[in-house]
């Protein structure tokens, strides 16, 4: 029965640290960019 609950535990952590990981990773400490920042990088229409 421990092994069954620890395992479904180390899940679900895994699960919080890959969502963590995807919402701030890339990002300039952790903000999300405003409208009026520029993008980043030569990415302007032509």
């Amino acid at each position: 029965m421990w092994v069954i609950f620890l395992e479904a535990l180390a899940a679900l952590a895994l699960l919080i640290f890959i969502v963590w990981w995807t919402m701030f990773s890339g990002r300039r400490r952790g903000e999300r960019r405003t409208d009026g920042d520029p993008p980043p990088g030569d990415d302007a229409p032509r």
